[in-house]
């Protein structure tokens, strides 16, 4: 059966008498050359096993076409708690547990970005110094590529971008897509994190970058209508640290600091606009016939207008 809820790469869960595990493969359709590397993929997280418990052992890789027409994987399945939109029925916590859970969920961040990368093997993963710029880079031209005559061409954002670039802070293991519903928790203890899925963007690269990923997803409970379509984990429940509150703790916990985190909120949001975008172009030219995508060109634009104000606002 497959798994609700993925926009990107898809995944099953595959039985195999009384075991279950997971499969993931690329979508169908046109896909750019660059994403949805299913090898790519399981072999950084064969990598990083060994050195952040977190990540899924991989129990086989394939790239025979002849058996599913694309490369994949499969994994073990991690049996726990998935955060998505809300709690669960019945998982309720007070808001100070809450907190609690959220201030774990930060750590297992700050963690990865800990890690040795030379030691995991993963050192030659990414492309060295230069990091932001080449992400600044190459979102820019992922939009131009996938916009479509009803979204906004983003132009003053990605000039924004541009100019604005700071250095790198640091080269570390980046997740680039870490959120609340990419997280497993334990079934028998909530606050314990027994797993971190879906590594396909994961590369060597700056932390704050990362965070700002991360940030883009972070919806509160008082943001504006239009965001709050974009929710799609609980970070509006009492209890839940603000976005301000999130890069005040990580920066506490990890040391990477800068004195003004706009750079890489609008970056964060640029970003999402872009994946948004990529997908909404399939369905807008017929490569998907999902009907989850049908607004997803309105989200594009949502998020060019909020940039665009984050820009207005900011001191940089």
């Amino acid at each position: 059966r497959q798994y609700p809820g993925g926009a990107s790469n898809l995944t099953y869960q595959v039985d195999y008498g009384d075991r279950s595990y997971v499969l993931r493969r690329p979508p169908f359709g046109k896909i750019a050359k660059s994403a949805h590397d299913m090898l790519r993929e399981a072999k950084v997280m064969r990598a990083l096993k060994p050195v952040y418990p977190y990540v899924p052992n991989i129990i086989a890789i394939c790239d025979d076409h002849d058996v599913l027409g694309c490369d994949f994987y499969v994994m073990e399945r991690l049996k726990g708690i998935i955060l998505r939109q809300d709690f669960p029925k019945d998982f309720e916590l007070s808001e100070a547990d809450t907190r609690k859970l959220c201030l774990n969920v930060i750590d297992k961040l700050v963690d990865l970005h800990r890690v040795d990368a030379k030691a995991a093997g993963l050192d030659k993963l990414g492309k060295g110094e230069g990091y932001v710029q080449r992400q600044i880079g190459g979102w820019s031209d992922r939009f131009r590529k996938a916009r479509t005559d009803d979204v906004g061409d983003f132009e003053q954002v990605m000039s924004w971008l541009n100019d604005k670039m700071p250095d790198d802070i640091a080269q570390v293991v980046i997740h680039n897509d870490f959120r609340f519903d990419n997280v497993v928790l334990n079934p028998d203890n909530p606050f314990e994190v027994i797993g971190v899925l879906d590594w396909e963007m994961a590369t060597i690269g700056d932390p704050l970058m990362d965070l700002g990923n991360s940030l883009a997803y972070w919806i509160e409970a008082d943001d504006e209508g239009p965001f709050q379509m974009l929710r799609r984990q609980p970070t509006h429940r009492p209890g839940m640290l603000t976005r301000k509150e999130v890069v005040e703790y990580y920066m506490e916990q990890s040391g990477f600091k800068v004195d003004n985190f706009d750079f890489y909120e609008i970056y964060g949001l640029f970003r999402l606009a872009v994946i948004i975008q990529q997908i909404y172009y399939r369905f807008y030219h017929g490569q998907t016939k999902d009907k989850r995508f049908a607004a997803f060109g309105h989200a594009a634009n949502y998020l060019e207008k909020r940039c665009q104000r984050l820009i207005a606002e900011s001191s940089l």
